[in-house]
């Protein structure tokens, strides 16, 4: 595959293990990896992803795509005008507007006319958007397990723990895709 990281999982910029042998510019507690936890989180929630996505395929949504999610998610329960999905996902409202119509292309939103403003229309989720979120939600309750079968159910809620006390408590949003993107 050609969008892997090479079999050293180095940083492919600055190795700290190569130019400084001595070790004297790192941190006394390093040991010259630490380009490699943000790898294997993302490295984490990437496979959750994947494994998600081919899950909801074989159920019966082969074309969900892991931006789908974030958007349905911004969308939420009461539905949102283009502008607020733009705003929670953190890009502008023409690509917000972009990914609602291919929502709406696939049954997972519709737009509809706002009961509160009739100038401004609302995107809502379908029946077929929320049982993609539905089906989200008890696949990522049997990954969980998964991981809890494999690491030790002790240690994944002690490595969950830990993540919560490094995570800021507003971390929790919807935008990764405009921020990966660079919007």
């Amino acid at each position: 595959m050609d969008n892997v990281v090479d079999e050293n999982k180095v940083n492919q910029v600055v190795d700290s293990r190569k130019g400084d042998p001595a070790g004297k510019d790192a941190p006394p507690d390093s040991d010259g990896r630490g380009f490699e936890l943000p790898l294997l989180l993302f490295a984490g929630f990437r496979t959750l992803i994947d494994r998600l996505h081919a899950e909801l395929a074989r159920q019966g949504h082969p074309d969900a795509r892991p931006a789908h999610g974030f958007a349905m998610q911004a969308i939420g329960a009461r539905g949102a005008s283009a502008s607020e999905v733009g705003r929670r996902l953190g890009v502008s409202k023409q690509a917000a507007g972009k990914t609602i119509d291919r929502l709406i292309a696939l049954g997972y939103a519709e737009r509809t006319d706002d009961p509160a403003d009739a100038r401004r229309k609302l995107v809502r989720l379908t029946p077929h958007g929320i049982d993609a979120l539905r089906r989200s939600a008890a696949i990522f309750d049997e990954l969980h397990a998964e991981w809890a079968r494999q690491l030790g159910a002790g240690r994944l809620h002690a490595m969950e723990d830990d993540l919560r006390a490094v995570v800021p408590p507003d971390a929790f949003r919807l935008d990764a895709a405009g921020w990966l993107g660079g919007s």
